[in-house]
């Protein structure tokens, strides 16, 4: 039985009288729910309810529902409940609006004609344009005459304008500005994108930049605007010969000045065109929580009302005994709560009468240490308290605090480790910050001491993982195990980040393409279809094909960027596929080309160095050290890529470039992070840049360098190897990973040549990436490059599932290639999946190796996941755990704990 009591409701519109503080004075009966509001329909009721309740007195009493199992409840008068926390929570909403983009061309005089382009969303909204010249063959891009310009425009180098878009009069919801045309110069087109400064988002023309021709010859790539309704037929405007030898800027100079480049113009035609548009709205909304101890039945009453839109649901769970995990408690539960996967309960709350908003109320057992709850808008958008559960705490009333203080003493109580000692959390997680930072002192101080201190480095780096896994076990223990398995069941997994870059921990990849993908021109098509089996096989991070237009039809030598119109499919189709991912709770990842860009012309040397498009960057664009290309850039920062001009990452243009189209990519298609390639080509630091501004919440390097070998046999040491890697990790500050090609290469020899030994390294470690900094390893046996049709380094034929046993049970995150998941190995890679989140292994886990030798290795991961792979025989050892046989197949076998 369970008491709720009444002075709890009456902030409600049912028994709210704002001149009035109601106080209960006798006792009388009401048959009711749980939720009593909504059962207050009777005037009469609500008048007795009033009437009965009087004044303050020196001891304030409350009227109390006593609900049970019956579905019924007693108002009896109760001793003044305390109230044991208060807080008003902010949460901010994010929605879609929607509105549209137009186009409007008019004719203001006899002679005179206005172009206009406009938003119907309120933002901060500037339009980046340039235009094109007749006879250009360097540049799609140039910026127009002065008397085209609209005052408060500002020149962007020597391509573009930006003018910041005005509302049209005080009180109209458009935005728009007009540009006055110039018909006696020689621009062909005008070329423009939307950028909203709130939000740092472009908004394109499918996919592309929005090109108004104004000659006929425009070639049209599926962008222009107007064309099609007569627009785009203005005429030639010149008749001048474009000879070989004359630049482009002397047939401009030409242009303006000929007083026959206005003879052939033809009418122009009005016209106007919209398009859709949505953008991202941050809504600033509040969650109030009450918490009260009922003196009587010492029941903790907790009262939840937000002004969030619709239907708002409440998944929930109570703390008790230390633990601060999420658990069930005993019935009976408010009105319309089902049970959530045996894990939590979800109550959906009622909406008020006047429509703004909803409440519940919750009442729990007095022996509860708190109450932990996430809110739910729709079947994507959850909502929490700056990444945290709301956690309502309950104390005693002698030591009760409300508001903050009680917000404060709860966080401070949910992370303090129980030891025989009280020790803070703040004090304990500085602690290992201090630590740290005194070794990554030491590192430094060996380096400028110039000794030999590879060995010192190495244990410094080591004592640096253990304490970030110690940190991160910290974490992982507060982190309750409803929001991993129950909400994360449901919808998209939080986004934990222990650091940028490196996802929850618990990320299983999947390459989504092979070599030969882009062939069928609907692969983006085709992924959705196996969108809802991945999904199930419990992957949760898809990583697709490079997606802008490119020279070779797989994508890796782009040319213009911002054109996503690629083999593998339309904008719009790459568009649907990230979604339908979302839909099913896995992330995905572009795969990014930095190190190189194909040219769109060359230079006066015949050489291809000049790029068209958006980012349409001269030759000091391209790294000067790069015989093939003559660039008037720096000098390279890494290895060159011969195939296509190596780009200049130390240019200040260029960094900025970039970072405006990751975060275009991540805003237009929704990526939630990168795979990059080719790292080596560039300086890990500008990969940092490139972090920092994008914000991804998973991102892998692609280092590939060649593993050390002596007369045709790999060494059993490969430590130069990884620490290639490592170093190239670490100069991106760890802000993404890195394959862990070192693992596979070993891998490679060890099951080749039988010599399973090789798979520890002399400390007892695993060999690659993952032994020396795993939370940064990917790890992997084959993608589009080793495996498919190319086979550059194609694992061990018959082996690929000891490989997988191996990746799949071992700390990293591994990744899965496309062509093993749809093969004869479905069911034994869909079985290792299934252990490797039953257990919840993760990029730290720790390995224990029982065995490396000729033809046998074996470890144990966890103290609760054993395995070995290689032909020899291999028990896990007998002792206190039951061990049962979970996967096994040719040459591997994989035990878990039961």
């Amino acid at each position: 039985m369970s008491t709720v009591p009444i002075e709890s409701l009456l902030h409600h519109s049912h028994l709210r009288d704002n001149s009035k503080i109601y106080r209960g004075t006798r006792s009388f009966f009401i048959p009711c729910s749980l939720n009593l509001p909504s059962h207050f329909t009777s005037n009469k009721l609500l008048h007795s309810i009033r009437t009965s309740v009087g004044a303050s007195s020196k001891h304030r009493r409350s009227v109390a529902i006593r609900a049970s199992s019956s579905d019924t409840a007693v108002v009896e008068t109760a001793q003044s409940d305390d109230v044991i926390f208060k807080e008003n929570f902010p949460v901010q909403r994010i929605e879609k609006a929607q509105g549209k983009i137009y186009v409007r061309l008019k004719q203001v005089k006899e002679k005179n004609w206005e172009l206009s382009v406009g938003s119907s969303i309120p933002g901060k909204w500037i339009l980046h344009w340039g235009v094109s010249y007749v006879g250009d063959t360097g540049s799609e891009w140039d910026q127009p005459p002065e008397d085209m310009r609209p005052p408060g425009s500002i020149a962007i180098k020597d391509y573009a304008i930006e003018t910041p878009l005005k509302k049209l009069s005080e009180g109209d919801s458009f935005f728009e500005v007009a540009i006055n045309l110039n018909l006696e110069s020689s621009v062909a087109a005008l070329n423009f994108v939307l950028k909203d400064e709130e939000t740092g988002a472009w908004y394109q023309h499918k996919g592309r930049d929005f090109k108004v021709p104004l000659v006929d010859d425009v070639p049209d790539n599926g962008n222009l605007i107007g064309a099609k309704k007569g627009f785009g037929a203005i005429g030639q405007l010149s008749n001048i010969p474009l000879k070989q030898d004359e630049s482009s800027a002397e047939v401009k100079k030409k242009s303006k000045s000929s007083s026959d480049s206005t003879k052939e113009r033809k009418g122009l035609q009005e016209f106007y065109e919209e398009m859709p548009i949505s953008k991202r709205v941050a809504d600033d909304n509040s969650v109030s929580v009450t918490a009260r101890k009922c003196s009587e039945t010492s029941k903790n009453i907790v009262s939840i009302e937000t002004d969030l839109p619709g239907d708002v649901t409440v998944h929930w769970g109570v703390c008790k005994n230390g633990s601060k995990k999420w658990e069930i408690p005993s019935e009976p539960y408010p009105e319309d709560t089902s049970l959530f996967k045996n894990k939590a309960l979800r109550t959906r709350l009622q909406r008020k009468d006047d429509g703004n908003g909803s409440f519940g109320l919750f009442s729990l057992d007095g022996n509860l240490e708190g109450l932990c709850f996430v809110l739910k808008l729709n079947e994507n958008t959850w909502l929490n308290y700056r990444g945290e559960d709301f956690y309502v705490p309950f104390l005693t009333s002698s030591s009760s605090l409300v508001g903050t203080e009680a917000t404060e003493a709860a966080q401070l109580s949910k992370h303090t480790p129980k030891t025989d000692k009280e020790v803070s959390a703040s004090g304990f997680t500085d602690e290992i910050i201090t630590e740290i930072r005194n070794l990554a002192i030491d590192i430094h101080s060996h380096k400028n001491q110039k000794t030999n201190v590879k060995e010192v480095q190495e244990n410094i780096l080591q004592e640096i993982e253990k304490l970030a896994a110690e940190a991160y076990s910290i974490f992982r223990s507060t982190t309750p195990t409803f929001s991993e398995e129950s909400i994360l069941a449901e919808a998209e997994k939080p986004d934990i980040k222990i650091s940028s870059g490196t996802g929850s921990g618990f990320e299983i990849l999947c390459q989504g393409f092979n070599w030969e993908s882009h062939k069928s021109g609907r692969w983006y098509l085709e992924l959705q279809e196996k969108a809802d089996e991945l999904a199930s096989l419990g992957f949760t991070v898809l990583w697709l094909p490079p997606p802008t237009e490119s020279v070779s039809p797989e994508g890796y030598m782009p040319k213009d960027l911002y054109n996503l119109n690629s083999r593998y499919g339309t904008i719009d189709e790459l568009k649907d596929t990230v979604r339908k991912f979302h839909k099913v709770g896995i992330k995905v990842l572009g795969d990014a080309v930095l190190n190189h860009r194909c040219a769109h012309f060359k230079n006066q040397n015949g050489v291809w160095n000049l790029f068209g498009g958006r980012l349409n960057w001269d030759d000091r664009a391209v790294v000067a050290d790069d015989p093939h290309f003559q660039g008037r850039g720096n000098k390279s920062s890494g290895d060159n890529f011969h195939a296509a001009p190596n780009i200049d990452h130390s240019q200040d243009f260029v960094r900025k470039d970039i970072k405006e189209w990751l975060c275009w990519m991540m805003e237009e298609v929704g990526y939630d992070g990168w795979r990059l390639d080719f790292v080596r080509g560039f300086w890990g630091g500008y990969v940092k840049d490139y972090m920092d501004a994008s914000k991804p919440y998973f991102a892998v390097g692609e280092y590939w360098d060649s593993l050390s070998y002596t007369y045709g046999e790999m060494d059993y040491n490969q430590d130069a190897h990884r620490q290639r890697i490592v170093d190239w990790i670490n100069a991106t500050s760890g802000a993404t990973g890195a394959f862990d090609v070192t693992t596979k290469g070993i891998l490679h020899t060890a099951l080749q040549k039988c010599e399973y030994w090789r798979l520890s390294d002399p400390k007892g470690k695993p060999p690659g990436v993952v032994g020396w900094w795993p939370s940064r390893a990917v790890t992997f046996i084959e993608n589009h490059d080793t495996g498919s049709t190319q086979g550059h380094w194609r694992f061990p034929e018959g082996k690929e599932m000891q490989g997988y046993a191996y990746i799949l049970t071992h700390p990293g995150t591994p990744a899965v290639f496309f062509d093993h998941i749809f093969s004869d190995y479905h069911p034994e890679i869909a079985a290792l999946l299934s252990l490797r989140n039953r257990q919840k292994l993760h990029c730290r886990s720790e390995v224990n190796i029982d065995k490396s030798e000729r033809d046998v290795y074996a470890a144990i991961i966890d103290d609760k996941v054993a395995m070995k792979i290689g032909p020899g025989h291999y028990e896990p050892p007998n002792g206190s755990k039951n061990w049962s046989v979970a996967v096994e197949g040719r040459d591997y076998k994989v035990w878990e704990t039961s």
